[in-house]
Parts: C-alpha cells; structure tokens; sequence
C-alpha cells in the first residue's frame, strides 16, 4: 500500500466521521518529533519472518476468549489493542500489537521492552497519548504509523481501526494468508461512533480481500465496497 493508493479512501474517511486532515498531519508531526532522532523498528526484518506465512489477525472482541486457539494455530499473531492481553492470558505468544494507545499503553509498553515490535499510531484525537506514552516505548521495538501522508520514519501501511491497520501492514510484510480471530462486525456492546468504525473495517478488509484475491470468512454478510 503506498499513500498514492490510500488517499482517496482516507479523504472518504475524513468525510464520513467529520475528521480534520490538519489533526492527523499534526498528530503525525508531534509523533515523528519523539521518534525521529532514533532508530525505530526495521519492519524489513519483520517482513523477512512473516513473508509468505499465516499471520492471525486478532481483534479484541468478546468471542476471542473462546476461539483464541485458532490464533495459536497461525505462524503468527498480530493483535490488536486488548487483544494482546488475551492473547498473553493463554499463553499465545503475539509478535505484533498495534494500537493507538486508547486502552492498554501500558501493555505496549511492556511489549517493546520484551523485544516485540508495537505499531503505535497517532491520530488527531490521541495526541495526549502519544505525547505521554512514547517517551516509554522502546523505541527498537516501535513502529511509528500515521493515517495521514507519512513522514519518515513515521509510516503508512492502509487501514483504520488498530484491527485492520494490522491486517494492511501484514499484507505489507507479505503474508501468505490472512485469518481473522476475535472480530465482531455487530458487537452489540459498542456504542454508535465504534459501531461506525466496524463498518469502516469491514469496508477496508473487503478492499484488502480483493487486492489479495482471497476471500475471508469473517467478512460473510458484511461485504460492503468503497
């Protein structure tokens, strides 16, 4: 995914919520602030163990307690948000969180610290965050992630919510196949803003399935093209 391609679906996002483009290039600026002036993650070398391989894509719904074993299953886990603490309950090893820091920072701090990469993301509502929580990171272990234009070593790789943005950056890394555990298109437990970004996520994952030409199970009766 470079940016060229992702535009004219953020600039729908942007749209459909009301977002300012200012906010997230801010958010992006004061993100690459705290990282610019050491070496971040290589997701080269990331891309190196995952190319070609079963990456899990974790999201953090209800059900992922019952079904976490399917993660297990998969060469490798990407998880995201508080699905990395679920995950970590059973004993599933996670290579990847992604997050924007809006539940468990506190987990990804801990993360980068053990020597697994954390995709921290800022936005135009997460400044604070970034600002508090990055100086903990370790930053060997961080990627850097914008959904705005990136600014080195601040990166895009597509995707919205912390569960797609996973998905979009293991389809970066070259992942052979993709399975989805813990997703809930219909959480009834969310309120009308997340109920809108899983639609979005849905939205974004039927644009990646089709990129890839594959087809996802979880995606059954919630394709919805951009």
């Amino acid at each position: 995914m470079n940016f060229a391609e992702w535009e004219p679906v953020y600039e729908q996002i942007l749209a459909a919520f009301g977002f300012e483009r200012a906010a997230d290039e801010r958010a992006r600026d004061v993100l690459e602030s705290l990282v610019s002036d050491r070496a971040c993650f290589d997701t080269e070398t990331l891309g190196g163990r995952v190319a070609g391989d079963t990456v899990a894509v974790v999201g953090a719904a209800p059900s992922l307690a019952a079904e976490v074993d399917r993660a297990a299953a998969a060469d490798h886990v990407f998880a995201a948000s508080t699905a990395a603490d679920v995950c970590r309950d059973h004993g599933v090893v996670v290579d990847l969180m992604v997050t924007d820091l809006d539940k468990n920072p506190e987990t990804a701090v801990a993360l980068t610290r053990a020597g697994t990469p954390v995709a921290a993301h800022a936005h135009g509502d997460n400044v604070p965050a970034v600002r508090e929580w990055l100086p903990q990171f370790d930053l060997g272990d961080t990627i850097p992630t914008t959904q705005a234009a990136p600014v080195p070593p601040v990166e895009n790789f597509g995707g919205f919510t912390d569960g797609d943005r996973a998905a979009f950056l293991a389809d970066h890394l070259g992942a052979g196949s993709l399975v989805f555990v813990g997703w809930e298109f219909d959480d009834p437990g969310v309120d009308a803003m997340k109920a809108e970004k899983l639609r979005w996520a849905a939205r974004l994952l039927t644009w990646l399935e089709d990129r890839r030409d594959e087809r996802y199970a979880v995606l059954d009766g919630h394709r919805d093209p951009l």
